[in-house]
């Protein structure tokens, strides 16, 4: 555990607690990337959103969090987004897992497809928005992946760009489907935001998570990782 290193994509509402779980299972060095600050509306579901830290850059907050559950951590903190612009700033081969919990389906097909091109182990988070019942969240290998409109819109995108992911990966996913007010069905929320063009307010409204969703979905993710280290670790 102390000597992995693991980059995660987003720290919102599911990777926050991602991030949380691994920190205090033992994992040395850990990279995050977020490039948004605290919001109020961060407070109902992502760890380091409380009162005291909105306005906050997240990762800093986060960063600060962490390093009080361990003082040893090799940590960097990236105030940053993953787009065509900046992924060469991120050198995926220099770590064993990479997680992506991206709200922008844009970036998050250019992670997709720039992770799994990588020599590190790929775990993606699909939509948790609009999820009620925790019991509906699955692990399931990408093409397999059912129910759930993110997936759905990625994979017509890939199949319209025709840029395939260079290997399979799992994802944590829901295939609960609650009606959504929103103007896109591609509306992804992993934290609160979706690619539809709405405003912030209005997706936060409409598209809103509930923390009891997107921690479960962040654990997984985490358990993911501990799961193939322990495996590792005995062949």
């Amino acid at each position: 555990m102390a000597d992995a290193r693991v980059i995660v994509f987003g720290i919102g509402g599911v990777g926050s607690w991602c991030v949380e779980s691994l920190v205090r299972s033992g994992i040395g060095h850990i990279t995050i990337v977020d490039c948004d600050r605290v919001s109020v509306s961060n407070i109902n579901r992502q760890l380091m959103a409380t009162n005291e830290t909105v306005g906050l850059i997240k990762v800093d907050a986060m960063k600060s969090h962490l390093l009080t559950i361990n003082p040893q951590l090799d940590i960097d903190a990236r105030c940053a987004v993953y787009t065509a612009e900046t992924a060469e700033k991120f050198d995926l081969d220099s770590y064993d897992y990479v997680i992506d919990a991206i709200d922008s389906l844009k970036d998050k097909m250019l992670l997709i497809e720039n992770a799994t091109r990588s020599r590190a182990k790929f775990y993606s988070s699909m939509g948790a928005a609009l999820k009620l019942d925790p019991t509906r969240i699955k692990v399931a290998e990408f093409s397999k992946v059912e129910g759930c409109p993110l997936a759905r819109a990625l994979r017509q995108r890939f199949k319209k760009t025709q840029r395939w992911p260079r290997r399979k990966f799992q994802c944590v996913y829901s295939d609960e489907l609650l009606e959504n007010l929103g103007e896109s069905d591609e509306s992804c929320e992993i934290g609160s935001a979706d690619p539809s063009g709405l405003t912030a307010s209005v997706k936060a409204r409409i598209n809103g998570s509930l923390m009891h969703i997107t921690a479960i979905f962040g654990l997984t993710l985490s358990g993911l990782v501990i799961e193939e280290i322990v495996k590792r670790s005995c062949d």
